[in-house]
């Protein structure tokens, strides 16, 4: 058994240019994770900072053929205190007075629907999916002019009516109430 003791031969130059690589590609991985297009930040204007959210008012015809006769008391208000409350939570706009705001959101309730979703097989309805439809207008108090309308503008959830998941109509409305304004929330700071 020979043991050979010759030195090594190393390439400390290859070894160089490796970790000069290495710390490159960490970089330019680096430099592309953040800059990324997604941002958390507001695309508002820079000079609107205060937003009023007016009661919403509440045209939806109960008494509409084809339609349930339910009436929701009180549904106007809920939207209206959830949208403020998702202004809040969001930061990017402050609640104001109207006559110290900068936008002012108004808005009207069109319809409460609730449609079934999935039967049992002996065709009892499983699941329904609620949905509150509103009509927005956006009041740049600033420029005295309208920023943007939505004639249509919906929230939405489900609910099973019978199982492990089964959940009241009512808890499902405040679900849809909460989508709504997270919709709402999303379209001010967020489509200009």
């Amino acid at each position: 058994m020979t043991n050979d003791h010759r030195p090594s031969t190393i390439d400390h130059g290859q070894i160089g240019f490796r970790f000069a690589g290495s710390i490159v590609y960490g970089l330019l991985s680096m430099v592309l994770i953040a800059s990324c297009g997604y941002t958390t930040k507001s695309t508002l204007p820079s000079g609107i900072k205060t937003i009023h959210v007016e009661t919403f008012k509440n045209n939806i015809d109960f008494a509409a053929e084809g339609r349930r006769n339910l009436y929701l008391p009180l549904l106007e208000i809920k939207v209206r205190n959830a949208v403020i409350n998702r202004f809040l939570f969001d930061g990017n706009l402050k609640i104001a007075d109207a006559d110290k705001a900068d936008l002012v959101l108004k808005g009207q309730l069109l319809s409460y629907d609730r449609t079934a979703l999935r039967y049992t097989d002996n065709d009892d309805v499983l699941e329904y999916r609620i949905h509150i439809t509103v009509s927005l207008e956006m009041w740049n108090a600033r420029k005295g002019e309208t920023d943007w309308t939505e004639s249509g503008f919906v929230g939405e959830a489900t609910y099973f009516v019978t199982g492990a998941s089964a959940r009241s109509e009512e808890a499902a409305v405040e679900d849809a109430i909460t989508d709504l304004a997270r919709r709402i929330v999303e379209r001010t700071v967020e489509a200009w």
